[in-house]
């Protein structure tokens, strides 16, 4: 009986020994992502004018629908366009602005505009993280010659900071990506 209890005793201490951790680190915080169900460029000629506005809404997210995406218009050839982004999560009421998350965290995002090799346009990006780094939500479009093509427009969360401007290197997640459907007229 003494046998048993040594034993039950010795098993008892190596259980408590084991299933207590003096481990005190705190747990990491988990940056969910957020909801991203429209975006809209809005491109306003320098000089005055009529802005141009690029829309992408996906109100049911990963559902069945697609995005309806809708362009305001040809763009003016060889015209400069100030540029603004921004992200909204249309799921709530009011709509929450995600924009404003992002320039918060601005080192941990980066904007990307990426036309297609048929679209005559340069983009020059004009806000900064603390570090000096591309940020994106406020933009020069250069419209040139006329043309048409296509633009792909990428939030990408915790890129490589610095890159060369390209999705490629900037490596990170893409939070959203969506297509739109340009003429330079």
């Amino acid at each position: 009986m003494k046998k048993f209890l040594k034993s039950t005793i010795v098993l008892s201490l190596l259980i408590t020994a084991f299933a207590c951790s003096n481990d005190d680190d705190t747990p990491e915080v988990v940056n969910e992502e957020e909801v991203i169900t429209t975006i809209t460029l809005t491109l306003t000629p320098q000089g005055g004018g009529t802005p141009i506005v690029l829309q992408s809404r996906d109100l049911d997210g990963d559902g069945p629908n697609d995005p309806v995406i809708t362009v305001g218009g040809a763009l003016t050839a060889n015209t400069t366009y100030n540029g603004a982004i921004v992200f909204l999560n249309e799921t709530e009421s009011p709509a929450e602005n995600i924009t404003e998350e992002v320039i918060d965290e601005a080192e941990e995002h980066q904007v990307f505009y990426v036309p297609s090799s048929g679209l005559n346009a340069t983009f020059t990006y004009e806000d900064f993280d603390g570090n000096g780094n591309p940020l994106g939500t406020l933009f020069t479009l250069e419209a040139g010659a006329a043309s048409s093509g296509n633009l792909n427009v990428v939030l990408r969360h915790e890129p490589q900071k610095p890159n060369n401007g390209t999705l490629g290197d900037a490596g990170g997640e893409t939070d959203v990506s969506v297509t739109f459907n340009v003429n330079i007229q």
